[in-house]
């Protein structure tokens, strides 16, 4: 399958615990971590979720 590039570009802290386990999820740990995950449509919808955290790097 596809895969996507994923940067994590806004802190955790003071965001819902829904939105943190999202991340978690994602496999992200830290600010400005990268995460290479697969392209399915679950994995479009928890981007979705916490889009305004992260950005997709070419």
């Amino acid at each position: 399958m596809a895969k996507i590039k994923l940067q994590l570009i806004k802190s955790r802290i003071n965001s819902p615990i829904d939105q943190r386990r999202t991340l978690d999820a994602l496999g992200f740990h830290k600010l400005n971590s990268v995460v290479e995950v697969e392209d399915t449509p679950s994995i479009r919808g928890m981007i979705n979720k916490v889009n305004h955290m992260v950005t997709i790097i070419d």
